[in-house]
């Protein structure tokens, strides 16, 4: 009896992978190789595939034949590949020898890509700039046979976690060709995150499909430049708002009545002085334009004043109407 149940254990009836069906994040598994412990598989036994299961059949390292979900009845009829390599008879009903892996078809939801270190690039507006850029992703395995040849290989186990740092590094180097080419400038890119997200996934979908795999969602959740260069765009944006005094008298006034609400003990008088200085450096500025285009201003005056004398001459000497002089001087004036 000892000797039978000996014999017994030799051999496998029933292969099943009893994957954990919420298995998700870093732990996920996506291959699993079924543990033969020198036994056989047993002629008609049964391989069970469950939903969002592959199975694979691998007959020393090469690829032999592959099971979509459902139950399976082992036998040469639907082993034809396997059959093939170990040269069987079709009638053969012995036990026979095979490694076989299950892989995972879940999709891997909340994975995270980002650039700890900043990737240079020539950006159409500011030239060459360093960018910071941070997003998820999600993926699946759909090629079983290119993911073992690839990726997981004899492992008995391959889990997300094994693929975070090759799969960063790889979405890292298409960005940086993405970007490189200067074709969509950083203030676009911040401003359409949705869509300039689409083009990074149609650029990075050949990568994943290397290793066997699908890339499914990517997201851009952060685009974000150097502090010493952020801080000059924000210089640039001011000294655009100085542009319009009228803009900046209001900007300055409404900053000091919100410093005062920040600081009440001060009262309003800390706001007033807030708005005179403003006031006060919006006709400074003013009057720095003013000088700035007074060589100009004073020679075209200098002109326009002389026509509109020797016109006014015309007038009194009757040469020209009242109406003819006014549509004149109106055309001058406007010329100044």
């Amino acid at each position: 009896m000892g000797i039978m149940s000996f014999f017994k254990k030799q051999f496998i009836d029933v292969i099943e992978w009893a994957e954990a069906p919420t298995s998700q994040g870093s732990d996920s598994i996506l291959s699993f190789r079924f543990p033969m412990q020198d036994q056989e598989i047993q002629n008609g036994g049964q391989l069970t595939v469950r939903e969002a299961q592959i199975a694979l059949f691998i007959n020393e390292g090469k690829f032999a034949d592959q099971f979509g979900p459902g139950l399976h009845t082992l036998t040469t009829r639907n082993l034809p590949v396997l059959t093939n390599l170990r040269n069987w008879d079709k009638a053969f009903a012995s036990p026979f020898k095979s490694d076989v892996y299950f892989f995972s078809t879940r999709e891997q939801l909340g994975q995270k890509w980002g650039t700890p270190q900043a990737l240079t690039i020539r950006d159409k507006e500011f030239g060459a700039i360093r960018l910071r850029a941070f997003g998820g992703y999600s993926y699946k395995l759909v090629d079983p046979k290119v993911f073992y040849e690839k990726v997981s290989g004899s492992k008995e186990l391959c889990r997300v976690a094994d693929l975070e740092e090759q799969l960063r590094g790889g979405i890292a180097s298409q960005l940086g060709t993405s970007l490189g080419t200067g074709t969509v400038a950083f203030l676009d890119m911040a401003a359409n995150q949705q869509s300039f997200g689409e083009m990074l996934k149609t650029a990075m979908i050949p990568f994943f499909k290397n290793y066997g795999l699908e890339l499914t969602s990517f997201l851009v959740e952060s685009l974000s430049l150097p502090e010493e260069v952020q801080a000059y765009l924000d210089k640039a944006s001011s000294m655009r708002l100085v542009g319009d005094l009228g803009k900046f008298t209001q900007f300055q006034a409404a900053d000091a009545i919100g410093a005062a609400a920040r600081n009440p003990g001060e009262g309003l008088a800390s706001a007033g002085v807030g708005m005179g200085a403003g006031v006060a450096l919006g006709q400074a500025m003013a009057g720095a334009l003013a000088n700035a285009n007074a060589g100009k201003g004073s020679s075209d005056g200098d002109e326009a004043t002389k026509t509109l004398e020797k016109l006014h001459a015309l007038l009194k000497s009757g040469v020209l109407t009242q109406a003819e002089f006014d549509s004149k001087k109106a055309e001058i004036l406007k010329k100044i």
